[in-house]
C-alpha cells in the first residue's frame, strides 16, 4: 500500500470521526466553578426553579397546579427584586395561517425595573406547561434565566427600563403574550423582545429566530453576547416550519426581536421526562449568559438602529461575523462565475458530474437503506442513539464521494477541485434562493481558493495550498451547521443529512486522493465503514431509559354513534404481544387528533360528558351570529370542530377574534376551569343548520385501563400528549 492510500485511508477516517464528533463544535460551555460578581449564578437560577416547580406536577393553564406554580413564581420574584403585577383575563388567539381560535382564563405576571420614562426592554417566559409533564426546561429554564437576571440588576443605575413577562397560556394557543399586547400599558413603550424558549432539555442556547429586517437585532446580538450561537438559515428554516412560539404574536409590533431556545434531546420535550433531573445546567448557564448580557446591553444605552438584513453565523461559538444580505448574494454569485469559469477553462465537466453524483447518490442510498432498516424494525429506531444514525449517513456519503472520484480517476487533481467547488457554489446558490441566509456558509472557504488559484501565476503552489486551506475551512463551516441539524431533527432519520456531509467532504477527498489512483483499498474501507455503521443502526437499541418510546394510552367515547374505542398514540412500532389481548389493533387516523393511533374496540363509559349549548341566534350582515355556551361536565378542556362549509367568520369573547386563512375545518379550543360556562358568539356565513363535533379531553384514564397502562413497554412513556379520556359529542346549531 503506497504513502498516498494510506493518507487517503487515514483522511477518510479521520473525517467519519469529525462527523460522529461534531456536536462537540456546538456544545454549550461549562458552569464556572467559581461565580463572579457580575456573572450569572447557575446554581442560584436552578435553585429557584427548584422552589418553583415544586413537586414537579403538570401544570397546564387554569389548573389547581398552575396556581400554586404561579405563587410560587410570584414569591421568587418578590425575592429577586421585582413587584410582580397580575392580569387576569379570559382570552382568545386566533392564527393568521389556520382556522383555530384557542381560549383559557389566563393570568400573567409582568414586573418594570429602571427609570420611568424610556425605551423597554421585555424579557419573556412563560410558566405553564403541558398536561403531559412538568416542564423544567420548557419554560422553567427561562423562568429561572429571568429571576437571575432580575437578581443581577437590583442595584444597578439602569438607563432603560425593563419589563419581566411571566406568561401563562403559551402551550395552548399563545395566549399570554396576546394578554399582554392587549391589556398591558408597558407593551407600547417596547423596543426591544428577548423571548426564552425550549424544544429539549440539552444543549447550547440558540438565537434562532429575528425580527425581519435583522440587522438591528443581530448587531445587538453580535456585540452584546460573549458566546453566540447563530446562523441565518437557521432564522430562514425556522420561518418555513409551522412550528410558533410567543414571538407569532409579539412580531405583529415593529420590536427588534430576539429569540433563543435549547433543543438538545427533544424525546423528553412535553413529556414526564422534562424534569429538573435531565436539565442541563450548561445549558441553563448559557442561556442565562446570553440573556444577561443582552439586558445589560440594553440598559447601558446601547443602540440597535442597524438598518437592512444581514447574513450572520458564529465562529465556534466565539464570535458573530456578519455581512450585509445582498453583499453577501452578490459575491457568491460571483463565486460561481468564478468557479464556472474555471471549470471550463480546464475541461472540468467530468469532475463536476463526479461531485453532483455524489451528493444525489449517497442521499438516495442513505434513504433507501433507511426504508429498508424502517421495514426491518419499525418505529422510531433511531430514537436511543440517534448518533449511530448519523454516522451511517456520513458514511454512506463518503463511501458515494469515494466511488464516483474514483469512477472520474481520468480527471486530474486541478479538474476535479474546481469543479466541486463549482458544485459547492451551486448548492449555495440553490439552498439561498429558498433561505437566503444559506449564503454565509459558502462564501469564505470558495474566496481563499479562488485567491490560491488568481495567484498562481506569479506563486507556483499558492493554489495547493489554498485548496487545503479551504477544504479544511469549508469542513469548520459546515460541521457545526450539520451538528445543528442533527440537534432539530434529533426524532426523525438523519439521512438528510447527506447532501451537507459530501459538501463537506468533498473537497478534502480530492486533496486526499492520489493522483491517477487505482488501488481498491480507499473504497474498500468506505464501504466496510458503511457496512458497520448500517450495522450498528441495526443493532443498537431503539429507545432506552434516557431516550423513551412514545406511548400514550387514550379511551375515547364517541356519542355520534354510542361506541367507545382504546387508542395507543405511539410510532409505528408493533404494539407488544400482551396488547393482543383487547382485540385486533388497527393503526390509522383518528378524528380527534392530527396523528394516527392504534385503535381496538373497548367499553363505553357511563360519564357525563362535556356540552354545548345553543343560547341564542340573530341576524348579521354577513350571515347570522349564533351564541353558544360550553359545558365540561367535570372535563378539562373541549375543542369545537367545524366543517369547512359552515364558513365561519369570527368568534366574540370578550374582543372578536377572526378564523385565519385556508381551506380546512374551523376549531375553536377552550381549556381550564373557566370554560365550564364559556359563551361565546360565532358569526356563521351559512345559512344551514351546521352539525360539528364537541371534543372534550381529560388527562385521566377509566378503571379500565389499568391493566394497558401496566403493558406499556418499559422504556416508554406518553410524549406531547398524557394519558387521557376523550368524548366526541355531536353539536348542531
Amino acid at each position: 500500500m503506497t504513502r498516498g492510500t494510506i493518507l487517503y485511508v487515514g483522511g477518510l477516517l479521520a473525517l467519519l470521526a469529525a462527523f460522529a464528533f461534531k456536536h462537540v463544535l456546538i456544545a454549550p460551555p461549562e458552569v464556572p466553578a467559581q461565580v463572579e460578581a457580575g456573572q450569572f449564578d447557575t446554581g442560584r437560577a436552578f435553585a429557584r426553579l427548584e422552589r418553583i416547580l415544586g413537586d414537579q406536577q403538570a401544570h397546564p393553564v387554569d389548573s389547581p397546579a398552575s396556581d400554586g406554580v404561579r405563587d410560587r413564581l410570584a414569591a421568587e420574584m418578590r425575592a429577586a427584586g421585582l413587584e410582580p403585577r397580575l392580569s387576569d383575563a379570559m382570552t382568545c388567539n386566533a392564527f393568521a395561517r389556520n382556522r383555530s381560535i384557542n381560549c383559557a382564563r389566563v393570568r400573567n405576571l409582568a414586573a418594570t425595573i429602571g427609570p420611568a420614562e424610556g425605551e423597554h426592554l421585555l424579557l419573556v417566559a412563560h410558566y405553564d406547561g403541558t398536561s403531559a409533564g412538568p416542564g423544567a426546561a420548557d419554560a422553567g429554564i427561562a423562568i429561572a434565566t429571568l429571576l437571575e437576571v432580575a437578581e443581577q440588576l437590583r442595584g444597578r443605575n439602569l438607563q432603560r427600563p425593563v419589563t419581566f413577562l411571566f406568561n401563562e397560556g403559551e402551550e395552548n394557543g399563545l395566549l399570554g403574550a396576546r394578554q399582554f399586547l392587549d391589556s398591558d400599558p408597558a407593551a407600547a413603550r417596547v423596543t426591544t423582545l428577548v423571548n426564552l424558549e425550549a424544544r429539549g432539555t440539552e444543549g447550547p442556547a440558540i438565537m434562532f429566530e429575528t425580527s425581519v429586517p435583522n440587522a438591528a437585532p443581530v448587531a445587538l446580538y453580535g456585540g452584546a453576547v460573549g458566546r453566540p450561537l447563530a446562523n441565518s438559515l437557521s432564522t430562514d428554516f425556522y420561518r418555513m416550519l409551522p412550528n410558533s412560539t410567543d414571538v407569532a404574536v409579539f412580531e405583529e409590533r415593529p420590536w427588534n426581536i430576539l429569540n433563543i431556545a435549547i433543543i438538545g434531546n427533544e424525546t423528553r420535550y412535553h413529556s414526564q421526562g422534562d424534569d429538573l433531573a435531565a436539565l442541563d445546567q450548561r445549558s441553563l448557564n448559557h442561556m442565562g449568559g446570553q440573556a444577561l448580557q443582552l439586558t445589560l446591553a440594553h440598559t447601558d444605552g446601547v443602540e440597535a438602529t442597524a438598518p437592512g438584513d444581514l447574513l450572520y453565523a458564529d465562529i465556534l461559538t466565539r464570535h458573530l461575523i456578519t455581512l450585509p444580505l445582498v453583499a453577501g448574494l452578490i459575491l457568491l454569485g460571483l463565486i460561481f462565475l468564478g468557479f464556472g469559469y474555471a471549470t471550463f477553462r480546464r475541461r472540468a465537466w467530468g469532475g463536476l458530474l463526479a461531485g453532483l453524483s455524489s451528493a444525489i447518490g449517497g442521499t438516495l442510498v442513505a434513504f433507501v437503506l433507511t426504508i429498508i432498516v424502517q421495514e426491518l424494525r419499525p418505529g422510531e429506531f433511531w430514537r436511543a442513539f440517534p448518533v449511530a444514525m448519523h454516522i451511517a449517513t456520513a458514511a454512506t456519503s463518503l463511501a458515494a464521494a469515494v466511488l464516483c472520484l474514483r469512477l472520474a480517476r481520468t480527471a486530474t487533481r486541478s479538474q476535479l477541485r474546481v469543479a466541486v467547488w463549482l458544485l459547492i457554489a451551486l448548492a449555495g446558490g440553490g439552498i439561498s434562493l429558498i433561505a437566503p441566509g444559506a449564503a454565509i456558509y459558502f462564501l469564505l472557504a470558495p474566496l481563499i481558493l479562488l485567491a490560491g488559484i488568481l495567484i498562481e501565476r506569479w506563486r507556483p503552489g499558492a493554489e495547493r495550498i489554498a485548496a487545503w486551506v479551504a477544504a479544511i475551512v469549508q469542513l469548520l463551516t459546515l460541521l457545526p451547521i450539520m451538528a445543528l441539524v442533527d440537534l432539530l431533527l434529533s426524532t426523525s432519520p438523519g439521512w438528510i443529512g447527506a447532501p451537507l456531509a459530501v459538501l463537506a467532504a468533498m473537497p478534502l477527498l480530492v486533496e486526499l486522493r492520489p493522483e491517477g489512483e487505482t488501488r481498491r483499498t480507499p473504497l474498500f474501507a468506505a464501504l466496510g465503514a458503511t457496512a458497520a455503521s448500517w450495522l450498528a443502526v441495526l443493532l443498537v437499541p431503539a429507545y432506552s431509559a434516557d431516550r423513551q418510546q412514545i406511548f400514550t394510552v387514550e379511551h375515547v367515547t364517541d356519542r355520534r354513534d354510542n361506541s367507545a374505542r382504546w387508542g395507543i398514540y405511539s410510532d409505528a412500532a408493533l404494539l407488544p404481544e400482551a396488547y393482543g389481548q383487547w382485540g385486533e389493533w388497527q393503526r390509522g387516523p383518528v378524528d380527534y387528533a392530527r396523528r394516527q393511533r392504534w385503535v381496538t374496540a373497548a367499553p363505553q363509559s357511563q360519564t357525563a360528558v362535556p356540552e354545548i349549548v345553543k343560547v341564542g341566534e340573530r341576524p348579521a350582515p354577513d350571515g347570522r351570529i349564533v351564541t353558544l355556551r360550553l359545558a365540561l361536565n367535570g372535563w378539562d378542556g373541549a375543542a369545537l370542530q367545524v366543517p369547512a362549509s359552515a364558513d365561519l367568520r369570527t368568534l366574540n369573547a370578550n374582543g372578536e377574534r377572526a378564523f385565519g386563512a385556508g381551506d380546512s375545518d374551523y376549531s375553536v379550543r377552550c381549556t381550564g376551569r373557566a370554560c365550564d360556562g364559556f359563551t361565546f358568539d360565532l358569526l356563521v356565513g351559512s345559512g344551514q343548520p351546521v352539525d360539528a363535533t364537541l371534543t372534550g379531553n381529560v388527562p385521566r384514564l377509566p378503571d379500565a385501563a389499568a391493566p394497558l397502562v401496566a403493558a406499556r413497554p418499559e422504556n416508554a412513556r406518553p410524549q406531547y400528549v398524557p394519558d387521557a379520556s376523550y368524548a366526541l359529542v355531536p353539536v348542531r346549531f
